[in-house]
């Protein structure tokens, strides 16, 4: 299953304005749906010189070998140095001597780039589309100087912005897009999407992800599990639970996990698990941890909302404070300390 598939209502959408193409498009919603590989495949289609009758793009003309290769020239990409360049020019990427953090926002430099771009012939004389992912990683100035633009459209161009937080635009900048909400895809078809992509468990992991598909492949095929697993194994005893010894154990696995901020990630996936814990108060199933929902109503009898939403400010507080300089040791004993007087039996 393609992304058009998951997304099948919204790529309709996409495809009833081909007609009369909006200068500009801001595709909106929850974070890892597919907002971006949507709109990637529109791009294609938009530029694509054989395109097929359901409207996607050929695969197999040489525009589409162009978008493949991420080369097109009538296709541009903007987006922040720290994301991995899809199709366009995405910025010149890390500093080799590994000197500089790449950034965090698209740049003011990168919008004024288009300035030739945007007043010349096309190359293939169709369409010429601007991609911008994520549209509020714009400060006020490039936004700004993205505005002109906006408000001199050129003909047969197309600015695509994709956002997961919309309020964070500039009032100005979405009141000259047209908007095209893309809601999470059906459990149904989210599963069946996972399950394509070689997803073992795809049911458990779309929960763990609340629903985003991509997000559920990338936690599946990152080793997230071993995280997941080992707060588990610290936060299942409840009262019985030694938070000494769970602080070590899940210090040990911080200390050796390669991928970025697993301190800030062990932390979610706890605000997660006493979100769950909440819910089994009320007698109400899991969002997250669909297999522990056994574990969680036994556990949710020893104690009440009000002990548990008491502790969740402490996670939030804590969270918070994770980037400070710490002993991640005494950080972890002490929020364990804190989840084991939860319980009534302390």
């Amino acid at each position: 299953m393609n992304i058009i598939e998951l997304h099948g209502a919204v790529w309709e959408q996409l495809m009833a304005r081909r007609a009369r193409l909006p200068h500009a498009l801001l595709l909106c919603g929850q974070q890892r749906i597919g907002k971006f590989d949507l709109a990637v495949a529109f791009a294609a289609s938009l530029l694509c010189e054989q395109r097929r009758d359901s409207g996607e793009a050929c695969g197999h003309c040489l525009a589409c070998g162009w978008v493949t290769q991420g080369n097109h020239p009538d296709l541009r990409l903007l987006q922040p140095q720290s994301f991995a360049s899809v199709a366009g020019d995405a910025g010149d990427g890390d500093d080799p001597a590994g000197t500089k953090k790449p950034g965090q926002q698209i740049t003011i430099d990168q919008v004024r780039a288009l300035d030739d771009f945007l007043h010349v012939g096309t190359h293939r004389h169709g369409a010429r589309v601007i991609l911008l992912n994520p549209a509020e990683a714009m400060n006020r100035a490039t936004a700004n100087a993205l505005l002109k633009s906006l408000e001199e459209p050129v003909a047969s161009t197309l600015f695509l912005l994709i956002s997961s937080d919309p309020h964070r635009l500039l009032p100005t900048i979405r009141s000259r897009c047209q908007t095209i909400s893309v809601p999470l895809p059906s459990r149904a078809s989210a599963v069946a999407w996972l399950r394509d992509a070689g997803v073992a468990e795809p049911e458990d992991w779309l929960a763990l992800a609340a629903g985003a598909p991509l997000l559920a492949f990338s936690l599946n095929s990152s080793g997230e599990r071993v995280l997941v697993e080992a707060l588990l194994a610290a936060v299942g005893g409840g009262a019985g639970a030694d938070p000494l010894a769970s602080a070590a154990a899940l210090e040990r696995v911080v200390r050796t996990e390669k991928r970025p901020a697993p301190l800030r990630r062990l932390l979610e996936w706890a605000q997660k698990w006493l979100f769950d814990l909440l819910l089994a108060t009320e007698a109400l199933p899991p969002r997250y941890f669909l297999r522990e929902a056994a574990r969680l109503r036994a556990l949710a009898s020893e104690t009440d909302s009000r002990r548990i939403l008491a502790f969740s400010r402490k996670a939030i507080q804590c969270k918070a404070q994770y980037e400070q300089p710490l002993n991640n040791r005494l950080f972890l004993e002490d929020f364990f300390l804190g989840y084991v007087r939860v319980f009534r039996s302390t």
